[in-house]
Formats: C-alpha cells, structure tokens, sequence
C-alpha cells in the first residue's frame, strides 16, 4: 500500500464532511471536498452546537446500539474540542453547562442513568439542586433538581470560517458541484471527474437523494439575543432542560451563550416540517419557545433581540435507523450522515471512525489489486 497517496471525495461541507475532510488531510490523504452549499447557507450554522452526552436535549437518537457508538464518538470530540480550546482556535470554548430537573434524577432511569455515565467523562461535574436559584431559574418553574459540568460550546459562524481554513492549509481542493442522481449511479463518473479513489458522503439530509432512501428533518430554530448590555444579563454558561416524556412536544428550555456578545434561545424538534422561512412572527412555536426561556431565567426579559438576524432555522437530519457511519459494500461508498442535532458532539469522533474505514477500503482495494 502507498503511504496515504490515495485520492478521497467527500460529499458535503458541513461540520461532518469538513472534519473528516480535514482528518483524512492530517492522515496524508489528498482529498476533494465537494458541496452544493456551504456555510453560512447549510444547516451546520444553526446548530445550537453544544456539546452534549447522548441522547442530547434536542435529539431524538434513541437506538440503543446507535447510542452505544454516539458515546464513543461523543468522547472522542469532547477531548479534541478541549484542546482546540486550549489553542484558542476561534469559535471553540470550554464553559459550564447547566441542566435542570424537574424531579429529581434518582427517580427518572433514563436521567439518573445518562448522568452517571457522563459524570466520569467529563471535567468537574458538580450535581447540586440550589444551581437553579443561583443561576437566577424562576423558582416557578419547579426545578428540583440539577448538575452541571463543563463542555465544548462552538460559536458556528467563527469555527466554520475556521473549518474551512484549516481543510484549505492542508492542501484540500473544494468545489461546489451538486451531484444529480444517487451516488451508486454516479459513482465511477464521480471518481474519474475528480481522480479519486474512495467516497465519502456527508451530505446530511441530501443523503436522501445521493442514497435513494427515507429520511426526515427535525426542524429547529434559535432565537438570536444580546449577551449584555442595555440592562441585558450576561450569561457565561449554558442553561437547559431536557423534554419530558408524555409532556407536550415542545418544552426544551435551551440557553447558550454564542460568544461574548450573542445568546441563542431554543429549542424547536418539529418532525418532518421542511420550511426553514419561520420565525417569531409568523410561527407560534418559536413565539412559545422564546418566552419558555423568558419564564424560565426572568433576567432574560431584559435581552435585546438582535435586530440583524433574530431567528435562524434549519433542518436537522434524521432517518429512522439513527446516525449511519459505514462502508456501503453495494453502493461501495463510506457513509456518515444522519447526526441529528449532535453533529458538533459526533463531529471529531465520527471523522475518526471515517478515516478508519477509508484505510480500510484502500487496502481491500489494494489487495484485490495485487491477487
């Protein structure tokens, strides 16, 4: 086998398809990233981008053995997102998160079990049910219950733009092609157009189509506020409180500060809804989740929404089975889509499997040519 002179494609630009792009570049691969779309226009900048241990807040990954995978994957990316906060690189910082209960843990197994398991993967886990009065929560909102720990909260826009810089300095080609049909179909076209010799497809919820198989959007959106200023509080910390089963669909509390001068207010699972042109006057939801946050942490009344974007919405991509990171022996494509609302928290640890198996197709391709 040549020492990683092998050509890979990769299907989409997203936070997935640039980090394995750029994984694959560190590993000596030469790599084309091709996309429709790239950021601010894809999904990726939406993201809340928070990272969580499994199943997110948001999220609807409840496949046990996708789950089991998700873990590992979150792992992965939490230590690489750490020290990429450590470098400084933009966009990226390690701050306290905060999640609320409104029972105690030890009488929800799903709570108590998820809890126990992250309080060893994490820095400085701390389980105290007074976070909620010192952290200014509404104590009618009822909330019994609390722990925190600090984690990865990526400021999008800026670690995107850096993404992309990082993939580009290490000699990766990207290009806006938009492929037509599956990529079965296209596949030798495909590899002879752009001189590889594997694919790789990130294409989030465009998989539909270059895969031919069902999948749906969880649509999300996020109230866009000043961090501060003009009697504004100033929030370093994240704040969130999961949906309870057989509750109404819509009760995510979800407060995160961007950066220093924005917080985003959420959150929105709306299943299989398409239109991403919502926002606080003509969809009642995303009225109803922003004064959720307001009744939740009170000193949010005082926030001024930004006047230059005060929603953003997008498009969450989910298909029945959970997250797919996979060789594809029929479609002889690797697959790594359908992250949910944990593409930043898969990110590193998806990229990672992604190249293992790259590795691994290059040298059955290699094999087979030696036989």
């Amino acid at each position: 086998m040549r020492a990683n002179s092998e050509k890979v494609l990769v299907v989409g630009a997203g936070v997935s398809g640039l980090t394995t792009a750029l994984c694959l570049a560190r590993e000596g691969f030469r790599v084309t990233v091709i996309a429709e779309k790239f950021a601010p226009e894809i999904v990726s900048v939406v993201a809340g981008a928070l990272w969580e241990w499994p199943p997110a807040v948001c999220g609807y990954h409840h496949d046990q053995i996708s789950l089991a995978r998700s873990k590992e994957w979150c792992v992965t990316s939490y230590g690489m997102f750490e020290e990429l906060a450590r470098a400084r690189v933009p966009g990226v910082a390690m701050r306290r998160s905060n999640f609320y209960f409104r029972r105690p843990v030890d009488e929800s197994p799903h709570d108590l079990h998820k809890m126990e398991e992250l309080a060893g993967k994490v820095r400085g886990f701390v389980r105290d049910p007074s976070l909620a009065e010192r952290n200014g929560v509404s104590p009618g909102y009822g909330v019994v219950d609390a722990y925190s720990h600090m984690a990865p909260m990526i400021d999008t826009d800026q670690y995107m733009a850096w993404l992309m810089r990082q993939v580009k300095a290490h000699g990766v080609q990207v290009r806006r092609y938009r492929v037509e049909g599956t990529l079965a179909e296209r596949r030798a076209e495909l590899l002879n157009r752009f001189g590889a010799e594997v694919i790789v497809c990130c294409a989030g919820l465009g998989t539909a189509q270059l895969r031919g198989i069902g999948m749906y959007p969880l649509r999300g959106a996020l109230v866009r506020v000043r961090n501060g200023g003009l009697g504004g509080p100033r929030i370093s910390e994240a704040h969130c409180v999961s949906h309870v089963e057989g509750q109404d669909e819509q009760d995510i509390v979800f407060i995160v500060p961007r950066n220093q001068r924005l917080l985003v207010l959420g959150g929105l699972a709306e299943k299989d809804e398409w239109d991403t042109g919502i926002n606080l006057d003509n969809h009642r939801p995303v009225r109803e989740m922003y004064e959720r946050c307001l009744a939740f942490m009170p000193a949010l009344r005082n926030a001024r929404i930004d006047p230059d974007e005060p929603v953003r919405a997008g498009l969450r991509p989910f298909r029945n089975e959970n997250v797919c990171l996979e060789w594809d022996e029929a479609d002889q494509v690797i697959y790594n889509f359908a992250h949910g609302g944990a593409g930043f928290s898969f990110s590193w640890g998806c990229a990672k499997e992604a190249v293992a198996l790259v590795r691994s197709a290059v040298a059955d391709r290699e094999y087979s040519y030696s036989c």
